[in-house]
Order: structure tokens, then sequence, then C-alpha cells
């Protein structure tokens, strides 16, 4: 079978992609408006994008008709935030708060805060306005670096680039003074609801190209 994106309706061609591309990490990106009304929802569209300058990127999709009927605009809240402020912070989601994190994902009004409906810990940052969800054992503090925005339709987005200004990392999640992945515990995103977790691994090494150098 051979796929060209134009022969699909947009949700087909999006459940390919996010069928296909998978497992997604998740950025549970915290931020806040110019009002100080605070708002948290999930990105599963995120990377780390460059290590110098230090890069993170996640991708804000346009809201489905449906919800840019009841809500009157496409643009999500997050967008609009980081627009307004150049700050956010990307929470890492592990297995004890996924199900919070799921809370956090649905469209509400631009009044509400996430964080009371997911009943979570807002933590102070040190560098940025936007607050740490306290349940995630790491939290990237970034300022805005670049936004891209490719089209105003249900198919488009934007990819916002921050710049990680800090990192804070739980020690609990620290072994030999390293972060474990085992005690992480990091959820990935796969197609539709499903979700998995990062703790069955295994390892790889790379091709030796040189081995008369040893």
């Amino acid at each position: 079978m051979d796929i060209q994106p134009h022969e699909l309706p947009h949700r087909d061609f999006y459940r390919l992609l996010i069928t296909t591309v998978a497992p997604r990490p998740i950025a549970w990106v915290s931020t806040i408006n110019s009002e100080g009304i605070h708002n948290l929802a999930p990105f599963s569209f995120f990377n780390v994008i460059c290590a110098t300058p230090p890069l993170l990127g996640f991708s804000p999709g346009i809201r489905t008709g449906d919800d840019r009927s009841r809500l009157g605009t496409g643009l999500k809240d997050t967008l609009r935030n980081v627009r307004e402020t150049g700050e956010f912070v990307v929470n890492t989601v592990t297995f004890p708060v996924a199900e919070a994190m799921n809370l956090t994902s649905g469209d509400y009004e631009s009044s509400v805060d996430e964080f009371e409906i997911a009943r979570l810990t807002m933590r102070p940052s040190l560098h940025v306005r936007p607050p740490h969800v306290a349940e995630s054992p790491v939290n990237f503090e970034c300022k805005l670096f670049q936004v891209l925005d490719f089209g105003t339709e249900v198919s488009g987005g934007s990819l916002v680039i921050g710049q990680i200004v800090s990192i804070h990392v739980e020690e609990a999640v620290l072994k030999n003074g390293k972060v474990d992945a085992q005690l992480l515990d990091l959820v990935g995103r796969m197609g539709g609801a499903q979700y998995c977790r990062t703790t069955d691994r295994f390892e790889l090494a790379r091709p030796d190209l040189n081995p008369e150098q040893k």
C-alpha cells in the first residue's frame, strides 16, 4: 500500500501518523497568561531539538471543529500564553501521574485552571513565571526561542521552540548521581487512547567502525 497525504481525509491521515510514529514522549506544558491564569496541557508532538543551545520543541495543533465552535477559537490556550509571556515549563509525564495528565488534556475554557482540575501541586519556578508540576520529577524551565506556524486550518499547527534555562530533577529518580530510567518510569503516547511505559527496554551497542584502533 502506498499512501499520499492528500488522498486521505484529515482525521484518517492524522490517525495514521500517530499510530505509526510512536511511542512519542509527552510534553506536559505549564503556562500562565497575562492575567495570571494558569494552564496545563499535554502535547505528544514533542522532542529535544538541540543541546547547544539547549532547545526543546512541541507542536500545538489547531482545535477541531466542535471545540473551535464551542470555545470560539482554534488557537490552543498554551500557544496563546506562550506568545503573550514568552515562557513555559515542560514537565515530564511518568506512570504515577498519567491519569492526572489525561485529565488536563481536555479543551477547557481559558478561565479553567487545569492544576485544580487534576488536583496537582504548583511549585514555583526559579527563572520563569509558570510553575512546575510538583508531582513530575523532571521540569524544564524554558524561554521562548521561536514559533513556526504551519497554517490555521484543522490540519495545521505550530512548532514552539523553547530554550532551556533550568532543569529541576528530583533526587528520587537519581541513582549514583544520574537519572535512572527505571526509577523515572516515563510514559509514551501511542495511537488513539493508548499509552506505554518505558520500563521494558533493551540495549544495542553502536557499530565499531575502527576495531584496529583499540
